[in-house]
Formats: structure tokens, C-alpha cells, sequence
């Protein structure tokens, strides 16, 4: 297939014929990447690696990008990095923020997507001429950063990502954890707090609602739809000011750290991931969130120390995690 290269290595260890090295050629079997957000949808060219050839992405208004229109523009990105790079993919994964059936790509419901019963991968896969894969936008970051990522040497690990949603995704054992239908990990539905606000879900006081985009907003004190890049400008420079950024994110660091301190009791992770706007946290935050789900876990204190990490793929996880997911398939069936 051609899917790797042989190369002399340039550096030599000891005597003899060095062996070569085995690399994977990028551009080899090339998949179709789609991380379908709640406010932005971007595709992929990917090659084996987990190397984006090239990407194209927009922003929709949240909860208004309807099935048939995401994937017409996803039809349409496809043919520009088609034409841009000359070569055709063979096959696509796609990342949704919901809960997926994997086995067909059924969108049992996407709550902040406004998306109920979609069968999108078909859908998708009728209009591309190419079989789909699609799974939950946090698993398939969990899957990233443990092929591409921070979490390439653990094997029990929890991904967590907030945006205007927050996901989780669970990898135990080495493996990802599924469940019944492939409808696991839904750790932003957690209800912490039953006497808080509503959640898109229908449900009252998801850790969502506590540790999500909005709530990030009210800890910040901006307004309610304030733009992804404020928000993030906003944390960066609290980075500078360790002091000031654990006063104004004290209730939002309480809340997230009882989120983790469940997870940890439950799953016993040997690493926590923290994805989307959670990997923009100030480090201060991100230290003291970490001593207090250490001394709080029953399980943590059992089983030893915890970690918690940034992503290293930053907004490019669910992406990256959906060409993982579509390589797996290409290979299985190879």
C-alpha cells in the first residue's frame, strides 16, 4: 500500500550495519477528518501519522447547523482539499458532540447540536461515496492524546474537555472504554448539583452547567456568548497573575475539581487530560485543582497520585481523533 518508508538514520549507535527506520508516509491512504462543533465545523485531509494535510473550517451559529446543511458543506470542503492536494481519501471519521452509535453513526442526540435520531453517518456517507465512521467528540479526543498526545505512556486515562459542552472520554486498560452501543463517558451529565441550573440535556445541575463555556463566562464576568478568542485572551492573562486567577476562578476551580474527585473515585485514571477551554486554565488553577482532587479521592489517595495534563493537541484533538478512528477501520480491513 505503501504506507511506510525505509531512511537510513542519520545519527549511528555502536558498531555495524545501522538499521533502518521504519517511517509512515503522511500522505498514504489519506482519511477525511470532520469535527462537527457546537459553533465550528472543520475537515481534514489526514495522513497516517496523525498529520492534517490540510484543513478547512466555519463557524455556525450555535444549535442552527442542521444535518443537511453540515453535510453539504462538508461535501464541499472535501472537494477544495481534494483539488489542493491531489489525492482522494478512502474513507472518513467524523467526531459529534453526543451520544453515537458507532456501530452506524446514529446520533441518538446531541443536546447543544439540537440533533435527535440523525443517522449522519449514512447521511454523510451517501453524499461522500465513502464509508463513515462517527463517534463522540470526547472519546475521540481521548483517543487522540493517547496515540498523538500527552497520553501516549498511560494506560488508564480520562480525557476532559469543555467548550460550549464538556465531554469525557475514558481509556482503561489501554483500550476505550464503550459501553452498551458505544454510549459511554457522558461525564458533563454527571449531576453535581441539583439545585443549579438547567442543562441542554433537559436534566438540572450537569457538571456542564458548572464547568462549561458559560460558566467560564460568569467566573470571567463576560457576557454570555462572548467569542471563543476573548475568552481564551482572558485566561491567558490571568496566567501571568497566579494570585488574581485562583480568586476569580475559585468557584469554577470547586466545581471542577468535584467533578474530577467523582471521576477519580470511579474510574481510578492513572491521568486526567483537560481539553477545549479546561487546557487553557491557568496553571495555577490547574495546580491547585490537582492537590484537592488528590487529598479529596478515596480512591486517589489508594492508588496513588494522580496527574492532571493539558492536551498537547490543543483544538485539534476531536479532529485528530476522528482520522485516528477512520485509520483503524482502514487497516482492519486491509
Amino acid at each position: 500500500m505503501g504506507v511506510v518508508s525505509e531512511e537510513v538514520p542519520t545519527h549511528r549507535h555502536g558498531a555495524g550495519r545501522p538499521s533502518l527506520l521504519v517511517l509512515p508516509q503522511a500522505e498514504a491512504v489519506p482519511v477525511l477528518a470532520v469535527d462537527v462543533g457546537v459553533e465550528q465545523v472543520s475537515v481534514a485531509l489526514a495522513g497516517v501519522g496523525g498529520r492534517l494535510l490540510g484543513v478547512r473550517s466555519w463557524t455556525v451559529r450555535r444549535g442552527q447547523g442542521t444535518p443537511g446543511d453540515v453535510v453539504e458543506e462538508i461535501g464541499r470542503a472535501r472537494v477544495d482539499l481534494v483539488d489542493e492536494l491531489g489525492c482522494e481519501p478512502t474513507r472518513a471519521g467524523v467526531s459529534v458532540p453526543g451520544v453515537v452509535r458507532r456501530s452506524d453513526g446514529l446520533v441518538h442526540e446531541a443536546p447543544n447540536l439540537h440533533w435527535t435520531g440523525v443517522p449522519f453517518g449514512s447521511l454523510l456517507g451517501d453524499a461522500l461515496s465513502l464509508p463513515v465512521d462517527v463517534g463522540n467528540d470526547a472519546d475521540l479526543g481521548a483517543l487522540a492524546e493517547h496515540t498523538r498526545g500527552v497520553a501516549r505512556t498511560a494506560q488508564d486515562v480520562v480525557f476532559l474537555s469543555a467548550d460550549v459542552g464538556v465531554g469525557g472520554g475514558v481509556i482503561l486498560g489501554g483500550v476505550s472504554l464503550r459501553g452498551r452501543g458505544g454510549y459511554v463517558g457522558e461525564l458533563g451529565h454527571m449531576v453535581v448539583n441539583p439545585a443549579g441550573r438547567q442543562c441542554y440535556c433537559g436534566c438540572r445541575g450537569c457538571l456542564e452547567t458548572e464547568i462549561g463555556e458559560d460558566a467560564l463566562c460568569r467566573a470571567l464576568n463576560l457576557p454570555a456568548g462572548t467569542p471563543r478568542p476573548m475568552i481564551v485572551a482572558e485566561l491567558r492573562s490571568l496566567a501571568a497573575d497566579p494570585e488574581s486567577a485562583l480568586h476569580r476562578l475559585a468557584g469554577f476551580a470547586e466545581w471542577l475539581t468535584l467533578g474530577l474527585t467523582n471521576v477519580l473515585n470511579l474510574l481510578a485514571p492513572e491521568l486526567v487530560v483537560l481539553g477545549g477551554l479546561l487546557a487553557v486554565l491557568p496553571p495555577a488553577v490547574v495546580s491547585s485543582v490537582t492537590t484537592e482532587v488528590r487529598s479529596r479521592s478515596l480512591v486517589g489517595r489508594a492508588a496513588g497520585s494522580v496527574r492532571l495534563a493539558t492536551s498537547a493537541l490543543a483544538g485539534d484533538a476531536a479532529l485528530v481523533g476522528a482520522a485516528e478512528l477512520a485509520f483503524e477501520r482502514v487497516f482492519a480491513v486491509s
